[in-house]
């Protein structure tokens, strides 16, 4: 098992509540206008081997493609689903809000913000999930997108150029 980092303290923290989302279950919401860049939280949990991870899947029967799983550049997998933070219910989009950002060590992500967030709005970040093998229809159907965007692209996959 990996050491999991304690998380940091942000300046003005919390930039966030919890509540409702009528896109998808539970999310996170501005709790006061944020500006553009703001470093909004970092995503904290367990880490895990990409090996760990898979033994897990499906965490949840009945839901088997929702995980709190966070892939980092390492290799590593930041499982928010335990001892992880409020960042594990922020929601996909295609037109985003916010962005994720690793540290220049691939062992931590944060939340920023891409623009100015007002009080209320609710707080998304684009998955660009990657999946090993071809994306088909049914595929893409598992990881369906709920944001209703001009440009959604029907799913939380990262799709091929």
């Amino acid at each position: 098992m990996l050491k999991t980092p304690k998380p940091t303290k942000v300046k003005g923290y919390p930039w966030h509540k919890v509540k409702r989302s009528t896109l998808h279950g539970t999310g996170i919401f501005a709790a006061k206008d944020i500006p553009a860049g703001t470093k909004i939280m970092e995503y904290v949990g367990k880490r895990i081997t990409a090996d760990e991870a898979d033994a897990m899947f499906p965490v949840n029967p009945e839901d088997p493609f929702h995980t709190f799983f966070f892939s980092l550049s390492n290799g590593n997998i930041i499982d928010g689903g335990q001892d992880g933070n409020d960042a594990r219910w922020i929601n996909h989009a295609c037109e985003p809000n916010c962005e994720t950002q690793e540290n220049k060590k691939g062992t931590r992500v944060f939340i920023y913000a891409l623009r100015d967030i007002k009080k209320g709005e609710e707080l998304f970040y684009d998955y660009h999930l990657q999946l090993e093998g071809r994306l088909t229809k049914k595929r893409k159907q598992e990881y369906l997108c709920l944001c209703g965007a001009p440009s959604c692209r029907g799913t939380m996959l990262a799709l091929k150029k």
